[in-house]
């Protein structure tokens, strides 16, 4: 067998077989294309819109460098609406995360906006499966949107000695509660058919979140964890992405904290 390129192989000091980079290029695609089907079924959760963007390149091997705090990040800020349920940052030594997209690290949509975010995550879709969903958005009557991002920083996996990783946490708000519960559900019943996922840590106190991480191998570079549950009417979405193996003891634990908080603050208004 004629031996792959040298540039095929990625830079280590240990032997890396030749194979390795396409494998890698094409479990990224598929977690891409998987993602992607499961924010069409649910029609369009926004933090899922984020994500794929990103998911379908091929990064090369994570480098994850500690995000220095801030004075500005320390101070207490005061937020209303949806986005005054998002876990602050600081809290567990969860630190400012990656842009989302075009938004920043820390945003909060109107309803209109919201709406428009989630109909462009089916834009892949074949046209009569897009508007079905898009009628099945209208249906659900989204009033707002909150997305936060998060670096793992000083949190279990920092003082643990566990690579960085970057968590997106989304709130979508709906006046259909029924919707809301059905969305969450949705994906989870998705999800639980792929053979790329397994199932995640259980949610202490919170029987209807459920969480999926990659069913990779050790020699996989990337993992990801994926969690859904719903509050009253806000639907929480998770999305946490890093260098294999995950922290999802750490992930369990945010989506805990903001499960708990949306519970403790009342439903959004």
């Amino acid at each position: 067998m004629t031996p792959a390129p040298e540039t095929a192989i990625e830079p280590s000091t240990a032997p890396v077989a030749p194979v390795r980079q396409p494998r890698r290029r094409g479990r990224i695609a598929a977690v891409a294309g998987s993602v992607l089907l499961a924010a069409a079924l649910v029609a369009g959760v926004g933090g899922t819109v984020v994500t794929v963007g990103d998911a379908d390149r091929d990064p090369g091997a994570p480098i994850w460098k500690f995000p220095a705090s801030t004075v500005e990040e320390k101070k207490a800020v005061t937020q209303r609406g949806l986005a005054g349920m998002l876990v602050p940052y600081g809290t567990d030594g969860w630190v400012r995360g990656p842009d989302l997209a075009e938004f920043g690290s820390d945003v909060q949509l109107g309803g209109a906006q919201a709406t428009a975010l989630r109909k462009e995550a089916l834009r892949g879709l074949p046209r009569s499966q897009r508007k079905q969903l898009e009628r099945q958005i209208d249906r659900q009557r989204l009033s707002g949107m909150a997305m936060r991002s998060y670096f793992s920083g000083e949190s279990y996996a920092f003082s643990h000695n566990q690579d960085i990783y970057s968590v997106r946490v989304v709130l979508a708000q709906m006046a259909n509660k029924t919707a809301v519960r059905n969305s969450s559900r949705a994906q989870n019943e998705f999800l639980a058919t792929l053979d790329l996922f397994k199932e995640g840590p259980k949610i202490k106190g919170h029987d209807d979140a459920r969480c999926f991480r990659l069913s990779g191998s050790a020699e996989d570079d990337l993992d990801m964890m994926l969690c859904s549950a719903y509050v009253g009417d806000v639907l929480v979405s998770i999305t946490a992405y890093g260098p294999h193996p995950l922290d999802t003891k750490g992930v369990a634990m945010l989506l805990r904290t903001q499960l708990d908080r949306i519970a403790e603050r009342g439903e959004a208004v």
